[in-house]
């Protein structure tokens, strides 16, 4: 089946896009490709976005401040050690204090990228137990960052600059969607991706990289 999305540049700044498909590879893989993304469901139905101004980071941009040094020191982090487990650990962290985005629907959607070796998580661990971390999907050389969390201080920030290190050398941007960052215009996002997403990544396996 084909999907076919609007023309991102022709998007609302902050409003939907486009209503309805699915959450099945092909249709998440177009969205991702034209600089769209599902942002929730009404009735299983999924919600499409592509904002403007769209908030971006390099990676050589991250600034490590002295606060964060001894996290980084008490803190074990691993890749893709656990990829569907931290992403419903999202979801069930998120649940304890309000509702989320992250249904189960979408648990089992990017649960089933990650076995495709699309979407990627970096987990933060504190004597062996999970507390923190992000999961995002990498299309070329852009990692499209989905959620991130923390259950103990600065686990999520300590999964951001080892991301950052760990790409680096690749020239990878990191799109934060709507969240933080770096702001640029959404017709210069799109430009980017255009040309970064044809690109290969630059290494074998994402869990290798720390």
């Amino acid at each position: 089946m084909d999907y076919i999305f609007p023309d991102a540049l022709n998007a609302p700044a902050s409003d939907p896009i486009a209503y309805g498909g699915d959450l099945s590879k092909e249709c998440l893989m177009s969205a991702y490709n034209g600089g769209i993304f599902p942002w929730f469901l009404i009735d299983k139905v999924p919600i499409w976005f592509s904002p403007d101004p769209r908030c971006v980071l390099y990676p050589h941009d991250f600034r490590l401040h002295k606060s964060l040094k001894s996290y980084i020191k008490k803190y074990d982090v691993k890749f893709d050690k656990n990829t569907k487990e931290f992403i419903n650990f999202c979801r069930q962290e998120r649940l304890k204090k309000d509702q989320t985005w992250i249904t189960k629907e979408f648990v089992k959607a990017y649960s089933s990228l990650a076995d495709d070796d699309i979407v990627h998580s970096i987990e933060v661990y504190e004597n062996d137990i999970l507390v923190g971390g992000l999961y995002g999907l990498i299309i070329g050389k852009i990692f499209c960052g989905e959620s991130m969390i923390s259950t103990s201080k600065n686990a999520s920030k300590v999964a951001l600059y080892h991301l950052c290190k760990s790409l680096n050398n690749f020239d990878f941007l990191i799109d934060c969607q709507v969240m933080g960052a770096k702001e640029i215009p959404r017709n210069e996002y799109l430009q980017i991706l255009s040309i970064k997403k044809t690109q290969k990544s630059g290494f074998d396996k994402f869990r290798n990289l720390i």
